[in-house]
């Protein structure tokens, strides 16, 4: 009990919102008795109510359950690219900080070229060139964060590479490749792994402003990008279309980034 009373009252929220969402990922049938796709001619545009609390669009399609439904397809678009960005960025930074010299120097410099370009561009012209689709949507957010976890990684690297028991290591013998997975990789990636957490929100994020702009699942599949792109023509008259799908991202954006610094220790 003691411990429950140290946690934040605004990390105990997040970490709230976290589980939510997640079940609505895996059991979105549990929180919704409507189908996402299935619309009523004679309930469209009704405002948020016991029955909608989303409200309806214009197909008269219950919106909390196209949001529900549609948290898989972010969800794990969200989880791909962050896994994708961490394990190339990661292995660019080992090889890169490792190595050192002019291979350093020029890895580095093309992920300096990296960083200069916004992450949503970058993810924009990724996407276009692989075209539409949630799976693509998760590559190109995945590539576009590959800069960043490189440019930690390496930092971890560089700071590791020169302690005593890695020069401990390489006098008792052991190898290269020993030295970087025993003794290395482990003792940099738990910054990178806090990066990771942070950068959920960043790419929960890209992923559903993608979304929005058409380049991921075509309608009628739901999408927390495509339920906020779906109102954006009746703002004026129905703002609840958008708005609410909106807000909800909103949240979830500031959970992940208020769990993620808290296990990067800030």
């Amino acid at each position: 009990m003691t411990a429950l009373r140290r946690v934040p009252v605004g990390l105990a929220i997040s970490w709230a919102v976290l589980a939510v969402v997640v079940l609505w990922a895996l059991l979105p049938s549990w929180f919704t008795g409507y189908d996402p796709n299935e619309g009523d001619s004679d309930a469209s545009f009704r405002g948020p109510s016991l029955e909608h609390l989303f409200g309806t669009d214009r197909l008269g399609r219950d919106l909390l359950s196209r949001t529900i439904h549609g948290t898989s397809t972010t969800v794990s678009a969200t989880l791909l690219a962050v896994a994708l960005g961490f394990v190339i960025g990661a292995a660019i930074g080992l090889f890169s900080g490792f190595t050192g010299g002019r291979v350093d120097a020029v890895v580095m410099r093309f992920v300096d070229v990296l960083l200069a370009i916004p992450s949503l561009l970058l993810a924009m012209t990724v996407v276009t060139a692989l075209g539409y689709g949630t799976l693509n949507i998760a590559v190109a957010v995945g590539i576009s964060a590959v800069a960043a976890f490189a440019r930690v990684m390496r930092a971890e690297v560089l700071k590791i590479a020169g302690s005593d028991f890695v020069e401990a290591a390489y006098g008792s013998g052991a190898g290269f490749g020993r030295v970087v997975w025993r003794h290395v990789l482990p003792n940099s990636v738990a910054a990178v792994l806090a990066l990771a957490a942070l950068e959920c929100g960043s790419a929960v994020l890209a992923v559903a402003a993608l979304g929005f702009l058409g380049y991921g699942a075509p309608p009628p599949e739901p999408e927390w990008g495509l339920a906020v792109a779906e109102g954006r023509d009746f703002l004026a008259t129905y703002p609840w279309i958008s708005i609410l799908p909106g807000v909800l991202i909103a949240v979830v954006v500031l959970s992940t980034n208020r769990i993620g610094r808290s296990l990067g220790g800030s």
